[in-house]
């Protein structure tokens, strides 16, 4: 195959690619980047004979005008939205933490999750983790206020455990989609390979990282700005025993109210099966903010 003809092909898988990320998100069909896809697909399924180097620029461009309008489509969706990557419209106030929305139904993650899990795990669970992170906000507030700092140990505590808990609760649901599954992409899939050597291997060492969590946790696929690669973590409980100034793009929760109803004491079977919900697009799109972040080399 020349390399015209292996450019188009390419073309062609990404403009699938483009097709069922949107059918993921369910964007309507009324709207304008559906519109921009069929041209495309249009432009390239007419594309029957060698180009020439300015056609294929041409072409080139054309691509990356749709690609960055996805992305501008869906940052300003993130930014419209509770809870979503590294963007908040304004600075939250002390005590005015909210629980987030999920992206889907109590139901959508079946047969791997149960309807039952999801609505104890986000709106009891999660939900207590929001309040006791405005209750150490306040408190901490309060001692500041009052120069009084007798609790400040037991606040802090507290602080840390409930934000952290909260924080990586508001990215799992996230990571999840009832059209998820199958295997990362794009410069998520490049930087895994790099580090890792495949995805394979990747997924591998996360899944007994899950699986080998003492006690309750989470397992962590990071990227770290000053080391400029990724890494897979573990935590215990929300916060300990992780990696400082990393940031989280995809996280799994171990704990046993995540899975223990549905399956029982076979955390791996757990595992296994969140696999099939990954939402990989919404990893990338963490990687591609994430990566922006730069921080002087060690």
């Amino acid at each position: 195959m020349d390399r015209f003809s292996r450019y188009v092909n390419e073309l062609f898988l990404w403009n699938g690619q483009m097709r069922e990320f949107l059918q993921s998100e369910e964007v309507g069909k009324d709207s304008e980047l559906w519109e921009k896809l069929d041209q495309f697909t249009e432009l390239i399924e007419n594309t029957n004979r060698d180009l020439s180097t300015e056609e294929l620029l041409d072409l080139q461009a054309k691509a990356e005008q749709i690609h960055e309008e996805l992305e501008a489509y869906f940052n300003q969706k993130q930014v419209n939205e509770i809870g979503t990557i590294m963007v908040v419209e304004k600075p939250v106030p002390p005590g005015k933490h909210t629980l987030p929305n999920l992206p889907y139904a109590y139901n959508a993650l079946e047969p791997y999750i149960s309807e039952e899990i999801m609505r104890l795990h986000h709106a009891q669970h999660h939900r207590a983790y929001v309040n006791g992170l405005n209750k150490a906000e306040l408190e901490l507030k309060k001692a500041r206020d009052s120069n009084d700092f007798s609790l400040v140990k037991h606040w802090s505590r507290e602080l840390s455990f409930h934000g952290s808990g909260h924080y990586l609760h508001s990215i799992f649901w996230r990571n999840m989609s009832p059209n998820g599954g199958g295997s990362p992409e794009g410069l998520l899939k490049m930087e895994i390979d790099n580090y890792f050597g495949s995805f394979h291997a990747f997924k591998k060492h996360f899944s007994e990282s899950a699986n080998q969590v003492e006690g309750v946790g989470w397992a962590l696929l990071v990227w770290s700005p000053k080391a400029r690669h990724l890494e897979v973590l573990q935590t215990e409980r929300h916060m300990l025993l992780t990696q400082w100034d990393t940031i989280p793009l995809l996280v799994l929760d171990v704990w046993e109210h995540a899975y223990y109803l549905q399956y029982k004491n076979k955390r791996s079977e757990y595992v296994d099966n969140w696999w099939k919900i990954v939402n990989w697009h919404d990893v990338e799109m963490r990687l591609e903010k994430a990566a922006d972040s730069k921080w002087p080399a060690i």
